[in-house]
């Protein structure tokens, strides 16, 4: 099976989130939530892990993390792990709490930072659990915006650097930021994500690929590596799945996800040629993730055409 790239070094900002094993909640309780957030502050005293934003839904979390001394594996490791042996303790079961590894997208700090935020904070309202973010209890968001007193180990200043000097000021635009019109469904940054593994603009990626993926050669890995190096063609994908896919409902939406997940182009530019919208594109997106994880069948067909798609380019 690929497996997503894992790219460490010393000053790397990622977006983390890890779901419930077979999508089931990873917190019961009060208790549960404050313990995984002592967690974090473990990670922050251990390993040096900087907490820029958080979100604890209830079958998944949402972190912004920087990690000083390349060390991400590590700091998830201890979260995780942690968290694992508590809950089972607590609930006399036994093993996975959480599903596979969990996901971590390098992203370009300067560009995506102050959005990722809002991203994630907006998330229990997105999810009906709130009806308004300041009302949600388990997220960074209220002591962004001076509601409740800060952790230690969260780390608001940087965002809040976006907006000024002055704390009080800072946490005021910021709350209208997260508050303005339009943004519960603003394009979700991570649409933009290359090759399931890095969030930024292309001269980052190619930066990051030259430094740190040059000479890798993880079987498991070459899937990403090689969605990081090449950018097949509108006209490539929509033939590779013409090929293969004889139903033309399934066969549209899977050329809009492998356009998006592989071509580089703008969502803008992926709906243009099928009459949709940026906001339509991430729908389909979002519906045939779902569905290539369920149908076995469609899930087999995919990874056909990435094969063949892949190969196409790199010849």
């Amino acid at each position: 099976m690929a497996r997503p790239l894992r790219i460490t070094f010393p000053g790397a900002f990622y977006h983390v989130t890890s779901r419930g094993n077979e999508r089931k909640n990873i917190y019961k309780s009060k208790r549960d939530r404050q313990k995984f957030l002592e967690y974090l502050g473990e990670a922050h005293e251990r390993y040096g892990a900087i907490i820029h934003a958080y979100c604890l839904m209830t079958n998944h979390y949402h972190l912004l993390i920087e990690t000083p001394d390349a060390n991400l594996p590590q700091i998830m490791k201890h979260v995780n792990s942690s968290y694992t042996t508590y809950f089972n303790v607590k609930r006399k079961r036994f093993g996975h709490l959480f599903q596979g590894r969990y996901k971590a997208f390098l992203v370009y700090k300067d560009d995506y930072a102050l959005e990722l935020s809002r991203y994630i904070h907006l998330n229990p309202v997105r999810a009906a659990m709130v009806d308004s973010v300041i009302d949600y209890p388990w997220s960074s968001y209220r002591a962004f915006v001076g509601k409740e007193a800060s952790p230690e180990w969260l780390e608001t200043d940087y965002i809040h650097g976006y907006f000024g000097k002055r704390v009080s000021q800072a946490r005021r635009e910021y709350e209208r930021f997260v508050d303005e019109k339009g943004a519960l469904h603003a394009q979700n940054p991570l649409e933009n994500v290359s090759a399931d593994t890095i969030l930024g603009p292309e001269s980052f990626i190619q930066g990051i690929s030259k430094k740190y993926l040059e000479g890798r050669r993880n079987d498991r890995e070459l899937p990403a590596l090689r969605a990081l190096n090449c950018r097949p063609s509108f006209s490539v994908i929509s033939s590779v799945v013409d090929d293969h896919v004889e139903d033309v409902k399934l066969a549209r939406k899977m050329k809009i996800y492998l356009m998006k997940r592989y071509s580089g182009a703008t969502l803008k530019a992926i709906g243009e040629p099928f009459g949709l919208s940026e906001s339509a594109v991430s729908q389909v997106c979002g519906r045939f993730d779902v569905l290539s994880n369920e149908d076995r069948s469609v899930q087999q067909c995919l990874n056909t055409c990435i094969k063949l798609i892949l190969s196409i380019v790199q010849a």
